[in-house]
């Protein structure tokens, strides 16, 4: 049984940084799709960026495309998320997620579509006061 488990996260003020960590094991080190998603107080699920371990370069959404840094240590086997510059609408639950499978994959990057993904960290609350 594949498991994530993700550290890091907490509050931090405007313009502060935080740095998540989603250590998988039991997942294969090739052909996967990590991602990290969030969802803030009342808001749907949306995802942050998706990283490809068999490309290596991550995509990111528009909310935090140069603010955020995605990046995989494929020998531990650890997802991360460096978030820098952070705004108060960063707030939210934070979740990695991962999954093997060509229906993920279009044109060698990861979909960012939440119910793809099988696996599901636990979670963790980011809080960004102003």
């Amino acid at each position: 049984q594949v498991q994530l488990l993700q550290s890091g996260g907490g509050s931090v003020q405007a313009g502060g940084s935080l740095r998540l960590s989603c250590a998988a094991s039991r997942l294969t080190t090739s052909g996967v799709c990590m991602a990290w998603f969030r969802q803030g107080p009342g808001k749907e699920r949306k995802a942050v960026g998706t990283i490809y371990s068999d490309r290596g370069s991550p995509v990111y959404s528009e909310a935090v495309n140069g603010r955020f840094t995605i990046s995989l240590d494929i020998a531990k086997n650890t997802l991360y998320l460096q978030m820098d510059d952070l705004k108060p609408e960063d707030t939210a639950m934070y979740y990695c997620a991962a999954d093997t499978g060509e229906h993920l994959v279009v044109s060698a990057i990861c979909v960012s579509h939440g119910p793809e993904y099988t696996y599901w960290g636990q979670g963790t609350q980011v809080t960004v006061s102003s």
